[in-house]
């Protein structure tokens, strides 16, 4: 499936990674683990509102030495997924719905966190590492506001209908708000409650799963059922 598929809107699933994809926010995990001090900073400014994201998660990114990329991607490979995406992702082959992924982190963490479910993504939008100099370095196509990541600007470049996204955290309230269908977990639900916006509350990826096999008429119009 191409970004502009001949036969019109198809369904799109638009997933968040850190916290979303795996069972623990990977990237802050990589932060306490790796720079703990100047994570710590950085945290306090975040919470106080001093920092925007877009800042804060760059400034701590930035402080990794690149001799120790390696091993950060190592760490990341350890960190376990959420249960059932294997599963999700064969019902979406099966209904021909792309899965697109869209993180606030680094591309290199993303896909090493996959592991081999990468090849089952259709497309993987997050910042990207730099590590020929001394220090990692971040770069983002999609940089705008206070994210590293526009979430929205990331969908608005597929002709999806319905937008159906997956998330977790503040990061995707933006997306949210732009989707057709969500499905929300953490803080986001908090979000979403507290803005009035509807949402399928969800454990792992076989709850939604189902939810979409149940409802594949009329949400996701599964052109193999």
């Amino acid at each position: 499936m191409t970004d502009s598929a001949k036969d019109g809107e198809n369904p799109y699933v638009f997933c968040d990674f850190d916290g979303t994809i795996t069972a623990q926010e990977s990237l802050q995990a990589v932060f306490e683990h790796f720079v703990p001090d100047q994570w710590a900073d950085v945290k306090e400014r975040l919470v106080s509102g001093e920092l925007t994201l877009r800042r804060g998660v760059r400034q701590v990114i930035e402080t990794i030495p690149s001799a120790h990329y390696p091993a950060v991607l190592s760490f990341v490979r350890e960190i376990p997924l959420r249960p059932g995406l294997a599963e999700f992702l064969d019902y979406l082959e099966a209904c021909g719905i792309a899965f697109v992924i869209v993180s606030g982190g680094v591309r290199g963490m993303v896909e090493a966190g996959l592991g081999s479910l990468i090849s089952r993504v259709h497309r993987v939008f997050a910042a990207d590492a730099d590590y020929s100099g001394p220090y990692l370095r971040v770069h983002s196509e999609f940089e705008g506001g206070t994210e590293l990541v526009d979430k929205v600007a990331v969908m608005n470049r597929f002709p999806a209908n319905p937008r159906i996204v997956i998330g977790d955290g503040m990061t995707d309230q933006n997306m949210a708000r732009s989707a057709d269908l969500v499905f929300a977990r953490g803080r986001l639900v908090r979000y979403l409650e507290d803005a009035g916006c509807s949402y399928i509350k969800w454990g792992d990826f076989f709850d939604i799963r189902d939810y979409l096999q149940q409802q594949k008429e009329e949400v996701v119009r599964c052109r193999k059922s």
